[in-house]
């Protein structure tokens, strides 16, 4: 589940309202991969097609992806070819300031939004969906949820009960215990090895910023350094970039550790100069907003050399880039 926790405003848990606006976007991102159909058929009246990137809705375009068109724009080169589960022969990707992106973790992903990086879901997607954008000259970011259990994942049965914390405000979800490092290491390293063996060339990792949160464990700030370092370790180890996100409170002691940020609604929330350093690091900040209109965050956000794009909650396939 993708959304900042952290900034939490209010709400009660178990109500059916989440704890502040963090995790109404984590509960959209949640209800799109339980139960898509639903929400693409609901947001099919109402929502601009992901394939404008200036966000003009498509006339009576259904919610399914459309086809790519037939004469391609021109792309970069693709990306070197791995084959599935093999070692990664070539250099670490390092993407630069300023390159646009996507993001899409609900519904089936529509290829022909004409920009250079993608962000999708790594369960949900297979290695033929990876491979297609590769064709296209895209890279692949593998969506990962690091901080929290979720029910519905293949591999829920993997962790120990005694990992397994307050819930987060949604149903099947749980905070994990990230000081078992030594416990949670081999979880990971096999959700880092699947993103390897489907030929993804970074990941996501979610929620890295428990201890920010009500988890039911005493994390502190340390504690949370530790973790998110491992998981940068861990991903690294496998030629995979990796991306820190939300976490604005760590960013500098961080910074050495992470290829890019990824963060939700730091305009909103008048934070965003506190990515500012990855941006003067030669690293990319990709941020989305939710609530604000373009004409409200664009002019910072371009200023700053950020990667910005408004986005619905659930995180479908639209997009208004800036």
């Amino acid at each position: 589940m993708t959304g900042r926790a952290v900034r939490a405003t209010g709400g009660a848990i178990g109500t059916g309202t989440a704890t502040g606006t963090g995790l109404a976007i984590r509960a959209a991102r949640r209800l799109g991969s339980v139960v898509a159909g639903m929400l693409l058929l609901a947001a099919a009246g109402c929502s601009a097609s992901g394939g404008h990137d200036d966000g003009r809705p498509a006339a009576g375009r259904p919610a399914a992806p459309s086809a790519p068109a037939s004469a391609p724009p021109t792309r970069p080169a693709a990306p070197p070819a791995s084959a599935p589960g093999s070692k990664r022969v070539t250099r670490r990707w390092q993407p630069r300031p300023g390159v646009a992106w996507q993001w899409q973790l609900s519904g089936t992903v529509d290829t022909s939004v004409d920009v250079p990086v993608y962000d999708i879901d790594g369960f949900e997607n297979d290695a033929s969906v990876v491979a297609r954008l590769h064709g296209d000259g895209r890279r692949v970011i593998c969506y990962v949820n690091a901080g929290a259990w979720e029910s519905f994942r293949a591999d829920a049965k993997a962790f120990p009960a005694a990992l397994l914390g307050r819930g987060d405000g949604w149903d099947g979800e749980r905070w994990l215990d990230i000081r078992a490092l030594d416990r949670l290491r081999p979880l990971m390293a096999a959700r880092f090895d699947m993103c390897r063996a489907k030929g993804f060339d970074a990941v996501e990792p979610d929620l890295l910023e428990g201890y920010a949160n009500t988890t039911g464990f005493p994390l502190t700030a340390a504690d949370q350094v530790a973790y998110n370092r491992m998981i940068a370790g861990l991903a690294h180890a496998r030629g995979l970039a990796v991306g820190l996100k939300n976490d604005l409170g760590q960013v500098r002691e961080l910074l050495p550790d992470f290829d890019f940020s990824v963060d939700e609604q730091c305009a909103q929330y008048d934070e965003c100069g506190k990515l500012s350093p990855f941006v003067a690091a030669g690293k990319p900040v990709f941020h989305v907003e939710y609530e604000l209109k373009p004409a409200q965050f664009c002019p910072e956000v371009r200023r700053l050399g950020f990667s910005s794009m408004r986005k619905h909650l659930v995180l479908d396939a639209w997009r208004e880039a800036c």
